[in-house]
């Protein structure tokens, strides 16, 4: 009689075993695939909708200032919508007839600057083939070549307007109906975590507000500067190359190089003393931006590690070109807040946890206290009154106890 330890039981007995599979695993499957290709399909809408939090993220703080000086809120959203598009009516009535002068006298001027810097690549042998494939430029067949590349990028264009108009009008329907629509939010949220939400709330306006606004100011400082800079020097079309080098500011890392080139290349009309004074000139603000004016425009807004900075920036890249990489480094620091309010902390920080803990319970007991009975948009409000106290009271705790660690003050230069 054969033994249980026989081989040919211990087959069968394999060959028999059934895979259960439960009903909660058949339905959540075909849900989360059905939800990422919906997600997938709908996914320009998520970008406007993004892009409308960052706009009021970004302007809330001045309409909560009008608040204070007693300007109703639905007044002090449509004073800084309309001052906002003061401005940029403004800008483009100033600068726009003198920019489009400008890039057709660079046009206009581009065989001579191409015949400028073909003649210095010939003087070395390394170069001259590279000297005569410049001077052997045929646009003709170059702008043939390129002309479904150029259709489908005026669509793209058009496409990427009519998002940002959406999320402009968006954005300003959300910040005239904020206490209604924060309500809500409130309300679909189970109460024991309101006062975490309005917390985590906060945070997010601070990183993409502190962000958007640390972005914009740069780039205005990087332009003047190119401006002042090609101006004194005497470099033909020095607002265009201004401009250029403001929105070549935002990407992070390139945006240095990308800024200097075009500027070193107009330089060269003015002879080679000209074209190092302005790339050592443009170079140089370039550190300073990344020494002195980041940390102090950002502040603690974005503390990230440079690899993680790095790591964004390419994912983001990689995911939706140069507007994934423009959010990517608020989204990496808003995953980072989000680690941190739920008390995942990165390696490398030491913080009191027990300390932060009984400030959690205390502000949750005194939140259940001042809402028994409101209605979710009363106590939405409280929430965020508490956890703005609440915040205040632990950046009092990190000044007294710093964290430790590795991660220090993010520039958007990383490093």
């Amino acid at each position: 009689m054969p033994s249980a330890s026989d081989p040919a039981l211990r087959t069968e007995h394999v060959s028999t075993r059934r895979l259960d599979v439960s009903v909660r695993t058949l339905v959540l499957v075909p849900l989360t695939a059905a939800a990422c290709f919906l997600l997938l399909r709908l996914l320009p809408v998520l970008l406007v909708l993004i892009l409308a939090l960052l706009l009021v993220g970004t302007l809330n703080p001045a309409v909560r200032w009008l608040e204070r000086h007693h300007i109703k809120r639905t007044w002090g959203v449509l004073c800084v919508f309309g001052t906002l598009a003061l401005v940029g009516v403004a800008v483009g009535v100033l600068t726009l007839a003198p920019l489009i002068a400008q890039v057709q006298s660079l046009v206009a001027h581009e065989p001579e600057l191409r015949n400028k810097v073909a003649s210095a690549l010939s003087e070395s042998s390394y170069t001259a083939g590279l000297a005569e494939r410049l001077r052997n430029v045929q646009y003709s067949a170059l702008a043939e070549s390129s002309a479904p590349q150029m259709l489908i990028a005026s669509k793209s264009v058009v496409a990427w307007v009519a998002y940002g108009v959406s999320a402009i009008f968006l954005a300003l329907y959300v910040m005239i109906d904020r206490d209604r629509l924060r309500g809500g939010l409130f309300a679909i949220t189970p109460r024991v975590y309101h006062v975490r939400l309005a917390r985590i709330l906060l945070n997010l306006e601070t990183i993409v507000g502190g962000y958007i606004r640390g972005q914009a100011l740069t780039c205005a400082f990087a332009a003047t500067f190119t401006f002042a800079v090609l101006l004194v020097c005497r470099v033909p079309n020095a607002l265009a190359l201004a401009m250029f080098a403001g929105m070549a500011d935002l990407l992070p890392y390139v945006g240095a190089m990308l800024a200097v080139g075009p500027a070193a290349l107009a330089a060269a009309t003015r002879g080679l003393p000209t074209v190092l004074l302005v790339s050592a000139l443009l170079f140089s603000y370039q550190e300073f931006e990344s020494r002195f004016i980041v940390p102090r425009v950002y502040g603690r807004v974005l503390r990230l590690p440079s690899a993680v900075v790095l790591f964004a920036l390419l994912a983001g890249g990689a995911l939706m070109g140069i507007m994934g990489a423009l959010l990517a480094l608020p989204a990496a620091a808003a995953i980072r807040m989000l680690l941190l309010s739920s008390r995942g902390l990165l390696p490398g920080e030491q913080v009191d946890d027990e300390r932060l803990r009984a400030l959690d319970e205390r502000a949750e007991r005194s939140y259940a206290e001042r809402t028994l009975g409101a209605p979710a948009e009363q106590a939405a409000a409280i929430a965020l009154e508490i956890s703005e106290v609440r915040l205040r009271e632990e950046g009092e705790q990190a000044l007294e106890v710093p964290m430790t660690g590795g991660v220090g003050p993010l520039s958007r230069k990383a490093g």
